[in-house]
């Protein structure tokens, strides 16, 4: 072997096939190490920070000097210098747990005043929903469009009631004597009820009958309701025999709305059906800038992955994020950051999508990685080793359950709220300059959330 450089690259192999440390631990420890030289019996390396140094002499130096041995055939002594830091640029400041937690309640009052318009030229085309896209352009641009009726379907949250309202916008921007109307299914079906009560439906049939564009949007509204069903089902003969164009919307395609009447199933089938789907991350990652953009909010690159891999199922989430993101930057008068993005992130998904992970599984994933058990994490133990990944495993608990900060500390043994702000903290700081650690706490969630899809209790 010719250089330190290609020792170094044959003990990773050595500690890999003997399996002295794993592929996690690997990516994000060793590989970080910066070989310098071999000056006598001392194997020297840099490393980026203090944090990682104290990883690698408390977990991993002992396993490295034996394989450093069992490759070059004789004992070495491990040693691992930080890197001299660079200097700092000034800072804005950073709100911390605690102080997050103190401005949810402003947020959840304020987030509203954020707003933007629902137009095509506002729509993120993407490969999930460009078909969509382009017959709701077709119809609102062409007069003798033939896709009618236009049935768009997909998930509730994946932008379905955007398009069709950009639909509306586009006619009547282009042709404002025509008669748009645009309808929520409920909206329907509550007219109509009151058009019974008041035992007068003239004026309910004259309003949508005569309509030039008719959108309902949530048509699956209608299933199971007969009389609704009677009205619309007449409506659309009308409106489709005049050759006025009809648009719906539907969280299903017509063939699995079986609690509507067959022939309004058929009718759905006249004309063109486009569906959406869930957006894949590039199109994710453009429709947080883009309505960032919209709100006149700078959201740096790495804030904008950070959210875009975490939400991932709707594009509502995606919005509401952007906007709580708005209202916290003025509230905090600071930059969006990733810190930030977790807090907003953590109420959504406590709000919308609950993370059925328990605190046992959180603290046994971290405990393995870091090579410890989890009743050391639980315990008063203050080794270094021991002392990270506690403070990594309360800011993944606190990451991935959104649990009150006291609640987390009854889990870690009975520790107070303030232990608890710190550790977070400690791991938010550590993240922003480490970006192994960053790295390694991703991998963790990661695994963490494909190896518990199934819900289970806490």
């Amino acid at each position: 072997m010719n250089s330190f450089e290609e020792v170094f690259g044959e003990v990773k192999h050595y500690i890999t096939d003997k399996g002295l440390i794993n592929d996690i631990a690997r990516k994000t420890w060793i590989d970080s190490l910066v070989p310098i030289g071999l000056e006598g019996q001392n194997a020297v390396f840099e490393i980026e920070t203090e944090f990682q140094q104290g990883i690698i002499n408390s977990t991993y130096k002992d396993k490295l000097e034996k394989a450093f041995e069992a490759v070059i055939g004789f004992p070495v002594h491990l040693v691992v210098n930080v890197k001299p830091a660079a200097p700092e640029e000034e800072q804005p400041h950073v709100l911390d747990a605690q102080e997050l937690e103190e401005k949810h309640a402003e947020l959840q009052k304020s987030y509203e005043i954020a707003d933007y318009d629902y137009t095509f030229d506002t729509f993120i085309v993407g490969r999930s929903n460009e078909f969509a896209y382009a017959a709701c352009k077709a119809v609102a641009t062409d007069a003798d469009s033939t896709y009618n009726p236009l049935f768009i379907y997909g998930p509730s949250g994946l932008g379905k009631t955007h398009l069709v309202t950009a639909i509306k916008q586009e006619i009547n921007k282009r042709t404002p004597d025509k008669n748009v109307i645009y309808v929520t299914g409920e909206a329907f079906g509550n007219e109509l009820i009151k058009a019974i009560d008041q035992k007068d439906t003239s004026v309910f049939h004259d309003k949508y009958r005569n309509a030039d564009v008719l959108i309902v949007d949530d048509i699956q509204f209608f299933s199971g309701k007969e009389r609704m069903q009677e009205e619309f089902f007449h409506t659309f003969n009308k409106l489709h025999s005049e050759g006025k164009q009809i648009v719906i919307t539907s969280d299903k395609p017509p063939r699995d709305l079986k609690t509507l009447e067959e022939r309004i199933r058929n009718r759905f089938e006249w004309g063109l059906i486009a569906d959406i789907t869930t957006p894949d991350f590039e199109t994710r990652f453009a429709i947080i800038r883009r309505k960032a953009e919209l709100l006149d909010l700078k959201i740096p690159d790495d804030v904008i992955e950070f959210i875009a891999t975490r939400l991932k199922t709707n594009i509502r989430q995606l919005e509401g994020a952007v906007k709580k993101l708005k209202a916290l930057k003025m509230l905090a008068n600071s930059s969006p950051t990733i810190p930030m993005a977790q807090s907003v992130i953590r109420d959504i998904l406590t709000d919308d999508q609950p993370i059925p992970i328990t605190v046992e599984k959180i603290i046994a994933e971290v405990a393995n990685v870091y090579g410890i058990t989890p009743e050391d994490i639980r315990s008063s133990k203050r080794t270094s080793q021991i002392s990270t990944a506690r403070k990594v495993a309360a800011y993944v608990v606190r990451e991935v359950t959104g649990m009150p900060l006291a609640a987390i500390g009854t889990e870690f043994g009975g520790r107070d709220h303030s232990t608890i702000v710190y550790a977070i903290n400690t791991v938010n700081d550590a993240l922003k300059k480490d970006a192994n650690l960053k790295q390694l706490v991703e991998d963790i969630i990661k695994d963490i959330r494909e190896k518990n899809p199934q819900p289970v209790g806490q």
